[in-house]
C-alpha cells in the first residue's frame, strides 16, 4: 500500500513513522512537485501539516485515494468541494491536542486571577504594588463547544471548583461531562452569568462569526473571554471594541482571523490582554503522538476494523464519540 506523507520532507520531520517503510511504501510530498508525482499512485494521504498539503489543488490526481488523515484536530483546509463529495475517509488528531488546550485555558485563567500579566509588568518596572488575587472556585465558566476538547476543559475546570455549563450545536440532557448541553438559543442568558467564557469551536461556516457584538454585549463587565477554537469565530473588531469600551473585562486569545496576528493589530497591546502564536496544544511530544495516533488508525484500516476520529465531512468535525 502506498502512503503519501504530505507537508514533510522525509523521516527527518516525521520520525516516528519510520517503521512504516518496513511495510508500505512510502512517499514524501513537500511541495507541489513531489505531490502531483506520488498522488496517482496513492491510496492513503496523511497531510502532516494542518494548515494544508496542497491536496486540493491537485485532487484529479487523486485516483486511488482512499483514506485522508489530517494531522490536525480541524480540517477546514480539507474540507473542499470534491473530497466532501467522494467516498474518501477523512480521519483528523482528535485527542491529541485535548489535555494540553485544557491546561492552556487553566493556565491563563489563573494568570487573569491571580494578575500575573500586571505582575510581570510591574517586576520589569521594579514597582512593588499588592494586589488580592481572585480564586476560581465558585466562578462559572461557559464552555462554547462541547467537543472532546471542551470535555477536557470542563474537566479540569471542574476540578478546581470552577462551575460549568455546556453550549453545544443543539441541546440535550443527561451529558456525562455536563449534565445538560445548551443549544445556541440559550446562549444570551449563559453570557450573562457567565466570569469566564471559554470558545472551543471548530472553523466551519456555521461557526463563522458566532461571537460578534450582541455577544460581547452580554457579558459581564468583569468576564474574560477565552479562545482557543479558531478565530474565524470571533468577529475580531466587535472583540476589539468590547476590549477598549470595558464591555469585558480580558480576553486570552491564541487564535486569531489571520495567522500571524498582524504587527498592527491592537490587541497586540491591549491591557487585559493575553496573545500566543496558534500554540495552546502544542506541547513537547505532540509529533510524536501524532504519530502514534496514525499508527493505529492503520492498524484498524488493514484489518478492515472501524476507524476512529472519523469526521463527518458535511458537518466539518467528528460527531461520534
Amino acid at each position: 500500500m502506498q502512503i503519501v506523507i504530505g507537508g514533510a520532507a522525509g523521516f527527518d520531520d516525521v520520525p516516528g513513522l519510520a517503521r512504516l517503510a518496513e511495510r508500505h511504501d512510502i512517499a514524501f510530498a513537500p511541495n507541489d512537485a513531489a505531490l502531483s508525482q506520488h498522488l496517482p499512485s496513492a491510496e492513503v494521504f496523511v497531510s502532516w501539516s494542518f494548515r494544508g498539503s496542497g491536496l486540493e489543488r491537485h485532487w484529479p490526481l487523486a485516483r486511488r485515494l482512499r483514506w485522508v488523515h489530517w494531522c490536525g484536530a480541524g480540517v477546514r483546509p480539507a474540507l473542499f468541494g470534491d473530497l466532501v463529495a467522494s467516498d474518501v475517509v477523512l480521519t483528523n488528531a482528535r485527542g491529541v491536542f485535548d489535555r494540553a488546550m485544557a491546561e492552556y485555558v487553566l493556565g491563563t485563567m489563573l494568570a487573569f486571577a491571580l494578575h500575573l500579566p500586571e505582575a510581570l509588568e510591574e517586576q520589569r518596572a521594579r514597582r512593588w504594588t499588592h494586589r488580592l488575587s481572585e480564586r476560581l472556585g465558585g466562578t462559572t465558566a461557559l464552555v462554547v463547544g462541547v467537543g472532546s476538547i471542551g470535555r477536557r476543559v470542563a474537566e479540569l475546570l471542574t476540578a478546581v471548583g470552577v462551575r460549568v455549563r455546556g453550549l453545544g450545536r443543539t441541546a440535550r440532557d443527561a451529558d456525562p461531562v455536563f449534565g445538560r448541553v445548551h443549544g445556541r438559543e440559550d446562549r444570551f442568558a449563559l453570557l450573562a452569568e457567565a466570569d469566564w467564557v471559554v470558545a472551543v469551536m471548530p472553523d466551519t461556516p456555521g461557526t463563522e462569526g458566532w461571537f460578534a457584538a450582541e455577544e460581547f454585549a452580554a457579558m459581564r463587565p468583569t468576564a474574560r473571554f477565552v479562545n482557543v477554537g479558531r478565530g474565524s469565530t470571533v468577529v475580531e473588531a466587535d472583540l476589539v471594541e468590547a476590549l477598549v469600551t470595558g464591555r469585558i473585562a480580558g480576553a486570552a486569545l491564541d487564535v486569531f482571523a489571520e495567522e500571524p496576528l498582524p504587527a498592527d493589530s491592537p490587541l497586540w497591546s491591549l491591557p487585559g490582554v493575553i496573545v500566543t502564536p496558534h500554540r495552546s496544544g502544542d506541547h513537547a511530544g505532540f509529533e510524536d503522538a501524532l504519530c502514534d495516533q496514525f499508527l493505529g488508525l492503520l492498524v484498524q484500516w488493514e484489518a478492515g476494523a472501524p476507524l476512529d476520529n472519523v469526521v463527518d465531512k458535511r458537518a466539518g468535525y467528528v460527531t461520534r464519540p
